[in-house]
């Protein structure tokens, strides 16, 4: 009598590894951060952002701040390109990052001379917008990512507007509307060119120096800054943020 072979019997399931889940949930909160990103960016196109980390803890650290809404529409060209003239020259050409910059920085920080940070208008953005204050590697690379974001997401002047919403301008105060009517006593729309300038040069440390009663190497920086934005305007590398 022929025997019966014997039926093999299907292996157990293998069970994975404590290894295998921890990296698989890594990956999973990886892809959710990733896509809460990408809607928090996304939804900053149409919203203006309702307030930042640095916005909230000053307004504990002083009891209260000023922050009023701007019209940017109103913004004469001038104003307008004081910013990227004081802070970021090639902000209509660059991608979120501007290597010349950065090179500059790095090259000046090695040689000893005056620091310098290299960051364009759309990191401070990602700065401002989205992250929390201070300086470790790790926000800095969060930084270059939600920068790097927004640039796709988002037009240049859609960048700029954020920017002179959310920026520190002064001792509680917030956003290019508060410092006009804070240090000069006008609305945004109706600051001059040199106005806008002083409020930019007093960006490195604006709570420190004041538009409105500059130094001399203030002043001196702001004539810099308006012949700047006129040189923008003039030959068109600032168009970008400019209407038609």
């Amino acid at each position: 009598m022929a025997l019966r072979k014997r039926r093999k019997s299907a292996p157990p399931p293998r069970r994975r590894g404590p290894l295998r889940r921890l990296a698989r949930g890594i990956l999973q909160a990886v892809l959710l951060a990733g896509a809460v990103a990408v809607a928090w960016v996304a939804l900053y196109r149409v919203v203006p952002p309702p307030t930042t980390f640095l916005i909230e803890s000053e307004r504990l650290r002083l009891g209260g701040i000023r922050r009023d809404a701007l019209d940017f529409d109103a913004l004469p060209d001038l104003v307008r390109l004081a910013f990227p003239a004081a802070e970021d020259a090639r902000f209509c050409t660059h991608h979120g990052l501007d290597a010349e910059a950065i090179r500059a920085a790095f090259e000046a920080n090695a040689e000893g001379k005056r620091l310098r940070g290299g960051s364009t208008i759309s990191q401070q953005v990602a700065k401002n917008a989205f992250l929390w204050p201070g300086r470790n590697w790790l926000r800095k690379g969060l930084e270059t990512g939600f920068a790097l974001l927004a640039e796709t997401l988002w037009p240049k002047r859609r960048m700029l507007e954020i920017y002179l919403n959310v920026a520190e301008m002064g001792e509680g105060v917030f956003g290019l509307e508060a410092a006009a009517q804070t240090h000069f006593g006008v609305s945004a729309g109706r600051l001059s060119a040199r106005q806008a300038a002083l409020i930019a040069a007093a960006l490195p440390n604006p709570k420190e120096r004041d538009p409105a009663r500059p130094s001399g190497a203030q002043a001196r920086r702001a004539a810099q800054i308006v012949q700047g934005a006129e040189t923008l305007r003039a030959n068109g590398a600032g168009a970008c943020v400019l209407d038609g």
